[in-house]
């Protein structure tokens, strides 16, 4: 007796690049951006091998700030704040404004890390 389950194909859509965009967020461009800072926060203070609190006492915040960005709850940083958080963490910055391509409305917003090169 053959065994007659149906495979079902899950319906599979490709995304955009940015999951803030394609859930429909306000801002997704600069969501995203934060997101990859922080992310380069996180990678930082790994290589240094700090703890939390080490971090926080380093950064001028306290421990729970700290985690708040490593868990990549972002609502109460600035971008400046977080690019001011890789500074002190030793963390050049390069920024980098160009034309667009014609094939985009509007300009772009992205993070281009070095150190993320087989990283975390």
């Amino acid at each position: 007796m053959k065994n007659s389950v149906k495979k079902i194909r899950p319906n599979i859509e490709e995304g955009s690049g940015n999951i803030f965009a394609d859930l429909g967020l306000s801002n997704p461009d600069e969501l995203l951006m934060k997101a990859d800072l922080s992310l380069e926060i996180h990678k930082s203070i790994r290589r240094k091998k700090l703890t939390q609190v080490q971090a926080a006492k380093l950064l001028g915040i306290d421990q729970p700030k700290v985690s708040a960005i490593v868990r990549g709850d972002l609502d109460r940083f600035s971008t400046d704040r977080l690019l001011r958080f890789l500074r002190i963490l030793g963390n050049d910055i390069d920024i980098v404004v160009k034309p667009k391509t014609r094939s985009r409305k509007t300009g772009k917003l992205q993070v281009t890390a070095l150190s993320s090169l087989g990283e975390l």
